[in-house]
């Protein structure tokens, strides 16, 4: 008998790597594949195209961030809908969003095998006192219903063990969604036209950022460290847009850093980028397991990141590094230890501990975590 799968997401542009090594698992195992999520694409055209690249059938759901928000119940009906249309089997849902209404709809509808995929609780160690009690309370509550919880960080993991799931339900742990290291091989190619594009001269060090400027990613602290650091020689590159490159612009100004700080916006050379640059980092307050963190570190970037959680499982001793997000000065004392010492021995390092978090190996993972729940 063949089985159907559906997978619940919460809020994406298109089927891509979110979604990627779950879906060519379940297929290598025989398992048809079913997506539903609130989706950006342009018109039906667009949505039908993947459907039909990646043999899937695609559906739309009208998910909203906030877990109480009653326009969830659409959702929950939208759902509920899906799995009796298309007589579901398995669920494997994400986020707190997509696990609490696809947890809920399983339940209903009689679903009786549910995994769900947390990419980063929201009750993380120094969350807001909110976060430690409305979603601590959630995933508690909605545990009971699960029949594999799966983490994508050490932190998390820990955290899940501490809940009571559906009887005989067990807690895994998987190396994030996969990342796609092929696509890698010889992006040094690119370095040498990338810099002379951004106008780096020789001696230039050149340090990057990707992600939204919000206050999540707490990029000024990076500027701030900059002045620190007072080296004229330093370029901060920013790859994104968001509310807080006023406050950051300022605050060069301020500092006279206006010329050593450059805005780029939301960039598809991404990569490219990467192989110009000398130093990546990221002071974020949360994440999961940073795909851009592990993209750096596949460019064979030295790298200096906040110490939370996900930074902590992919940068080993060697490859850069863990400093407070609230402290200028651990990341000055950072980019002054990057500039003189053997960045490219860190990034080798960096290269080699990427390996694990390959897509291949997150499919073996998953083909694992399938068979065992539908034995």
């Amino acid at each position: 008998m063949s089985v159907k799968m559906l997978y619940i997401l919460n809020i994406a542009e298109k089927v891509n790597n979110f979604s990627y090594s779950a879906m060519i698992a379940a297929q290598n195992l025989g398992i048809e594949f079913v997506i539903a999520g609130n989706w950006g694409y342009p018109d039906d055209e667009a949505r039908k195209a993947d459907e039909k690249k990646y043999g899937i059938k695609i559906y739309q759901v009208d998910f909203i961030r906030t877990p109480y928000d009653p326009r969830n119940y659409k959702a929950y009906r939208q759902i509920k809908a899906i799995i009796e249309q298309e007589k579901i089997d398995l669920i494997h849902c994400n986020t707190p969003i997509g696990g609490m209404v696809g947890r809920y709809a399983a339940k209903k509808c009689g679903v009786d095998k549910v995994i769900y995929q947390a990419h980063g609780f929201h009750f993380y160690k120094g969350a807001p006192f909110v976060n430690r009690t409305l979603f601590y309370n959630i995933e508690k509550h909605f545990a009971k219903y699960t029949d594999v919880l799966v983490t994508i960080n050490n932190e998390d993991l820990e955290a899940a063990r501490a809940f009571r799931l559906k009887k005989g339900g067990k807690v895994r742990y998987v190396h994030g969604v996969g990342i796609d290291l092929s696509v890698y091989d010889g992006i040094t190619e690119h370095r040498n036209a990338k810099r002379e594009e951004l106008g780096l001269k020789e001696n230039d060090i050149a340090v990057i950022s990707v992600g939204e400027l919000n206050r999540n990613k707490n990029n000024i602290v990076i500027a701030q460290a900059m002045a620190e650091v007072n080296n004229k020689d330093l370029h901060y590159y920013l790859c994104g847009v968001g509310q807080e490159e006023g406050a950051i612009k300022s605050f060069a100004a301020e500092h006279g850093l206006t010329d050593n700080l450059h805005f780029l916006g939301y960039r598809n050379d991404v990569r490219e980028l990467l192989s110009a640059c000398d130093i990546f980092v990221m002071p974020s307050y949360r994440e999961g397991l940073s795909r851009s963190l592990m993209e750096a570190m596949a460019c064979g970037l030295p790298c200096a990141v906040s110490r939370i959680r996900g930074n902590t499982d992919l940068v080993k001793k060697g490859g850069g590094y863990l400093c407070s997000p609230s402290s200028p000065t651990e990341f000055a004392d950072a980019l002054r230890g990057c500039i003189a010492g053997d960045r490219k021995a860190m990034g080798a390092l960096n290269m080699q501990s990427v390996k694990e978090f390959d897509v291949s190996v997150v499919i073996a993972e998953w083909e694992k975590i399938y068979k065992e729940v539908l034995k």
